[in-house]
């Protein structure tokens, strides 16, 4: 797997995925949960750039004229990852962020970095995606004429939106963007199941059992 294995084992030890019964905000009861708050230190968010950059390189052909973070969460998300893309392969990026709301004084303007132009092509660095709203606040601040390439994700659970498609699908279909994530819930069941972390077994044989009757019952 690769660089998956790796982020997979990081996250867990970062306490950002981890293993129990929760609700999500939808209501399920899931025996996994994602939260990419709990990256903390400058290490993490260093590592976490690390990658995103191996995800981008592997998934994008053609470079976009930027890399793109919706506030707030995408800030951090985008800075990492376009370092780390200059520091490990070389690849030196433009990026941009956007403010919640636009400055009333001195330069002004809604957005940080480089501003796009029309004619432009973005790629988007976000943590996760799951009714698609956020991607729709950000189509809607960008101009006609710049077009997201990609997205960019942590984790792709593969389980339904609000229809019958999963989030990833259904943002491809409804925005024609490319969605490539880090990993997927599948690739964590297969490098976790039975393995120890620094002395932990994250995914037993019961716990993998949860996670597969969760995905049979709301998978996509």
């Amino acid at each position: 797997m690769s660089y998956k294995g790796d982020f997979i084992e990081f996250m867990a030890q970062s306490g950002v995925l981890t293993f129990g019964d929760f609700t999500t905000k939808s209501g399920r009861k899931t025996p996994y949960f994602v939260n990419t708050g709990n990256y903390r230190t400058g290490a993490q968010i260093a590592e976490l750039g690390e990658y995103y950059a191996a995800c981008y390189m592997e998934k994008i052909t053609q470079p976009p004229d930027s890399l793109y973070g919706p506030a707030y969460k995408g800030i951090p998300l985008v800075v990492t990852a376009a370092t780390a893309l200059y520091y490990k392969y070389d690849v030196d990026i433009p990026f941009c962020f956007n403010r919640k709301e636009a400055k009333t004084h001195g330069e002004g303007g809604v957005f940080i970095g480089r501003t796009p132009q029309v004619g432009d092509k973005l790629v988007l660095m976000e943590d996760v995606i799951t009714a698609g709203t956020a991607l729709r606040e950000t189509i809607d601040l960008l101009q006609d004429g710049i077009k997201i390439d990609a997205l960019i994700i942590q984790v792709d659970r593969m389980e339904r939106a609000t229809g019958e498609l999963s989030a990833v699908c259904q943002a491809e279909l409804d925005f024609g963007i490319k969605v490539h994530s880090i990993v997927t819930v599948l690739d964590i069941i297969e490098h976790l199941h039975n393995r120890e972390v620094d002395g932990k077994v994250y995914i037993d044989d019961n716990m993998r059992k949860k996670m597969e009757a969760y995905l049979k019952e709301y998978g996509a």
